[in-house]
């Protein structure tokens, strides 16, 4: 896997925890700095691991989906990013109540829910054969660096830059299980 799609990976990844993180900064009054990096810690360290986890899971199965594997990566990486384009198409949702301030559980249970597509890029990275410590390293890292700046920027920019985030991430999604179909089809020809 190449150093670009390493950070596209990582960039597609946590456009999600983004997203999340601009909805967080933008329930609270005043997002402080160290508000945001213990948001960014927590979903980043979580984001971290979940692609661990799949490509655990996945390395398990590979051995028996080997002659089909590019295909498993592309349709994976081709669904999620259809998922997140139609999410990042979809109407924002109407909050009732807002939280005044986020509690460590609620941002873990965030930091899980944004993470499952990781943990499938990672059962799809072991489909690939790919050594999941440099991947899972930068998508975490990037997580961190996004959802840090993502609650100090929440309050300005609000759910419309999220949904422009998911949208941009999906694509970018759609575009590495493209990749790896053509790499593992016309250009291995």
């Amino acid at each position: 896997m190449t150093f670009t799609a390493i950070v596209l990976l990582a960039l597609a990844m946590s456009t999600d925890a983004f997203a999340a993180a601009l909805g967080k900064g933008a329930a609270l009054h005043r997002p402080h700095l160290r508000e945001a990096l213990r948001a960014g810690v927590i979903f980043g360290v979580i984001e971290g691991l979940t692609p661990v986890i799949g490509w655990g899971l996945g390395t398990v199965a590979a051995k028996y989906a080997s002659e089909w594997d590019h295909w498993i990566a592309f349709t994976l990486l081709t669904g999620l990013g259809i998922r997140m384009i139609v999410e990042g198409l979809s109407k924002p949702e109407v909050e009732v109540e807002r939280p005044s301030r986020h509690g460590f559980w609620l941002l873990a249970i965030t930091g899980f829910a944004t993470s499952i597509d990781a943990m499938v890029v990672g059962v799809g990275l072991a489909f690939l054969d790919i050594d999941i410590l440099i991947p899972a390293l930068a998508i975490g890292l990037c997580t961190f660096i996004m959802v840090t700046l993502g609650v100090m920027l929440g309050r300005v920019l609000g759910a419309m830059a999220g949904k422009r985030a998911e949208l941009f991430g999906g694509l970018v999604l759609i575009a590495i299980g493209a990749r790896i179909l053509y790499e593992h089809t016309v250009g291995a020809a």
